[in-house]
């Protein structure tokens, strides 16, 4: 890894806004570290700037584990600038039916728990040394559907981006005696390959009466990571085109 470059690790990055914020980062430079459980396109790895990408299932804690001595091994005492928690799991029935409190396997909920919730915890305690080296920053990606019923996102992927909200809270407060920020990025409706036909129903929900971009919600994320939000910390930024004002 060059000593210039500033770093970033990522979570979820084969695809939609994972795959988007990658070619952010890129764009501007940075040397990117990312995980996901498929394989990113060859043409992705080609990149100069994309540094390794493990294949890993962050809903297992112990790879989890092993993914966070590994990226540390890469990064070899070199700072890290950001950490992007990204991946996250929304299951749905074999049906596409929505997953409510009455209809969903508990042991469903703890694995979207553990990938949603306890991954981004775990990869904050276990990069913060890095972080704190680069005064670096964390941006947790929450959801709209974590501040109301959504009609298609169910309860577990519902509570359990609420809770990583409140998450971001607490580890802004305490990983600001490292020099370090923390913050979340809210997407509304996300035209990805999770959206389908259904999603159209909600467009007049929206103020701006369209559906964002991962490219916009790449944007959001970048800019946090950067000097301009130096004074930012604990804050949710929802990119919903102003579907969370409803």
């Amino acid at each position: 890894m060059s000593e210039h470059s500033k770093s970033v690790v990522l979570t979820g990055a084969s695809r939609g806004i994972g795959h988007a914020t990658v070619k952010r980062f890129s764009d501007e430079g940075w040397r990117i570290i990312t995980c996901s459980r498929e394989e990113v396109p060859e043409a992705c790895q080609r990149d100069p700037n994309w540094t390794r990408h493990i294949t890993v299932d962050l809903a297992d804690p112990g790879e989890t584990e092993n993914f966070i001595r590994e990226a540390n091994e890469l990064l070899a005492d070199q700072p890290l600038h950001a950490l992007v928690n990204n991946a996250a799991i929304s299951p749905k029935t074999p049906f596409k039916e929505r997953l409510g409190c009455l209809n969903g396997d508990v042991d469903q909920w703890r694995k979207v728990f553990e990938l949603n919730f306890f991954a981004p915890l775990a990869l904050g305690r276990g990069f913060a040394a890095a972080l704190r080296r680069g005064a670096g920053s964390v941006v947790n990606i929450t959801s709209i559907a974590g501040h109301e019923v959504h009609p298609f996102a169910g309860s577990a992927y519902s509570t359990s981006k609420a809770a990583l909200s409140a998450l971001t809270r607490e580890m802004a407060v305490e990983f600001a005696e490292m020099g370090v920020r923390v913050n979340a990025v809210a997407p509304g409706e996300i035209e990805t390959a999770m959206i389908g036909e259904e999603y159209e129903a909600l467009i007049p929900r929206i103020p701006m009466h369209r559906m964002g971009t991962p490219q916009e919600v790449a944007a959001a994320v970048y800019r946090l990571c950067t000097e301009d939000f130096a004074y930012v910390t604990g804050t949710e930024i929802f990119v919903t085109g102003g579907q969370h004002l409803y």
